[in-house]
């Protein structure tokens, strides 16, 4: 028996995808043969975890795991929300997996990185986190996954008031450690050359460094953060190495600790290294046993052995050399990208995103008292909404106070404000990314709210910060030239929305029903004539936002003559077109 518990913690996670006016994913081509990232990686990783196949010698199957049931994981909340929506199976075999072996802990909810947040935006992470694992999982979560496992003592301290137990980091981020006080109030060393105050340097390989130490508040002592550090050679080897499951125990077997801790990317176990799956089941399920190596949950081993040290932190985060520099700097941190590729983009897209969370905070802070109990409370209650815990209507019961379309407006910006940060947007090489197009989405939805209160967005301003970024391909320009070609077209408002209904109408294509890009249909006129080769279509339809509930009406009309030639035109019925047939005629006129 070796006496080594080993815990292997996948970090399971995807930025959010949708288009931030319809909330539906738009096929993305670089994740072909499927329709989009998410639905890649979900065959190729989440799915194939919850059926894990064991093999024999001969590649017959004698076993099938579920992986979620012995690995520590957290899943994002941006990918169970997705799950849930398009492979219910796969989110089920999660749900379920946590509720029979409890092994799931919580993540911030937007995977901003959080010591760049303000303290509103951390707490907000960190509480509509929680809420969503309460939710899907239907128990307290005991511990908490930092995206990028950014940290500083502002984030530990949010974490131990929001009744976080622990959370994991990579062996560089510990700074200091010393043994915890005992009970004469005195330090007693447990190391050579212990300095004032019981401290000593930690070694940044995380040699001598412990597995699980304690992150004291340094205002409120009773509070505090256990700090799981994994090992890190061995989750480097098993992150890009792609390592059999029998040198991997073997290793693990070898430390000669209580604990070896071992984190990667859940998207290692299958989609960075394929059939990795397999790996993971076979290496906690057999090889485990076999070497006596045992494979606790997480919390259950810290209530078990506290941890007999406390430990300080640096700013820092597991893949970055230079703090939190990946996300705000040209540090020289990057995945991809062609030699001489520079980053120098970064800082000028962050000042740009802030410019718009100021806007977005000066009106809230304005304009929610009037139409809200207590709007930041309400900002973070929101996310009861947003996960599907609570009804709209129960929400506006008891947090608004005025117009619930203005307050809910008010909230969607804020919603958007917060996912706009999402880390991924600086994580890669070039500012035209994919993912740096998502946030920069974000950001014109958080401006587009903003003028449907009829407040100034300042757009001028966030164009003006990006003109100052730039593309490593030339052909891309600046940040503004981007914002022209990839944000603005992906816009969705009303008008297109009536307008391609009235299309389809008109072309005689499949009626898509009662609601459509976010929008709830109402068809209040509909007229329509059909002669020879000769079809027009108009008519007043209503559409009601179906998270703000903005109504507006709109008149439409369209003619097609013969073939695919087609012209129309919709216009807003402005509040005194009580006649809807006169602005049906006024649209149909125009089209003639």
């Amino acid at each position: 028996m070796s006496g080594v518990a080993f815990v292997l913690h996948g970090h399971f996670y995807q930025p959010p995808r949708e288009n931030p006016w319809t909330e539906v994913v738009s096929r993305e081509p670089s994740a072909a043969p499927h329709h989009d990232w998410n639905e890649r990686i979900t065959a190729e990783c989440y799915r194939p975890n919850g059926w894990a196949r064991i093999l024999d010698d001969q590649g017959r199957i004698v076993g099938i795991v579920d992986n979620y049931q012995h690995l520590s994981f957290n899943v994002g909340p941006t990918l169970l929300s997705w799950l849930d929506q398009h492979a219910p199976e796969t989110y089920a075999r999660i749900v379920a997996a946590d509720r029979s072996a409890r092994r799931g802990i919580a993540q911030a909810y937007g995977h901003a990185i959080l010591p760049l947040c303000n303290d509103r935006d951390l707490r907000t992470q960190v509480r509509w986190g929680l809420a969503d694992f309460r939710h899907r999982f239907g128990r307290e979560a005991e511990g908490l996954w930092l995206p990028e496992t950014a940290v500083d003592d502002r984030v530990l301290a949010v974490l131990a008031e929001e009744g976080v137990g622990f959370t994991i980091l990579a062996p560089n981020q510990v700074s200091e450690v010393r043994p915890r006080q005992s009970g004469n109030g005195r330090f007693e060393p447990a190391h050579d050359r212990v300095a004032e105050g019981g401290w000593r340097e930690a070694d940044p390989s995380g040699s001598g460094t412990p597995t699980v130490a304690r992150w004291v508040h340094p205002t409120r002592p009773g509070l505090g953060v256990d700090l799981v550090v994994y090992d890190g050679p061995i989750s480097h080897d098993v992150a890009f190495g792609g390592l059999a499951s029998q040198v991997v125990v073997d290793r693990i077997a070898r430390r000669g600790r209580e604990l070896v801790a071992v984190a990667c990317d859940g998207e290692t176990f299958g989609h960075h290294h394929k059939f990795a799956d397999r790996g993971v089941a076979h290496a906690l399920t057999v090889e485990a046993g076999r070497r006596g190596v045992t494979v606790p949950r997480l919390a259950d081993w810290i209530a078990t052995y506290p941890p007999a040290d406390e430990a300080r932190v640096r700013l820092s985060a597991w893949s970055c050399a230079h703090g939190v520099g990946r996300w705000k700097d040209d540090c020289g941190c990057q995945t991809g990208g062609e030699p001489g590729w520079a980053q120098a983009w970064r800082a000028p897209l962050r000042r740009a995103l802030d410019v718009v969370r100021a806007a977005a905070v000066e009106v809230f802070e304005r304009r929610g008292p009037a139409v809200l109990c207590d709007p930041w409370a309400a900002r973070d209650a929101y996310v009861g909404v947003l996960v599907g815990a609570v009804e709209r209507d129960a929400f506006v019961a008891e947090w608004v106070t005025g117009d619930p379309v203005e307050a809910l407006t008010l909230l969607e910006c804020q919603r958007h404000a917060l996912l706009m940060y999402t880390s991924c947007g600086w994580f890669f090489n070039d500012l035209a990314g994919l993912e740096t197009v998502q946030i920069l989405r974000y950001a014109a939805r958080c401006l587009d709210l903003l003028e449907e209160v009829g407040e100034p967005a300042p757009v001028e301003a966030v164009l003006e910060e990006l003109g100052r970024a730039r593309s490593n391909r030339p052909e891309e320009g600046t940040g503004r030239d981007i914002w022209d070609r990839y944000v603005v077209p992906s816009r969705v408002d009303p008008g297109r929305v009536v307008a391609h209904l009235a299309l389809t109408d008109v072309l005689g294509g499949d009626d898509p029903g009662d609601e459509l890009a976010g929008f709830a249909v109402e068809h209040v006129v509909d007229e329509a004539v059909d002669r020879g080769g000769v079809a027009i279509v108009a008519g007043v339809m209503a559409l009601t936002h179906r998270r703000t509930r903005r109504v507006t009406r709109w008149a439409y009309g369209a003619i097609r003559l013969g073939g695919l030639e087609v012209s129309g035109a919709v216009r807003p019925c402005a509040d005194d077109m009580g006649d809807e047939a006169a602005a049906v005629a006024s649209v149909a006129g125009f089209v003639e």
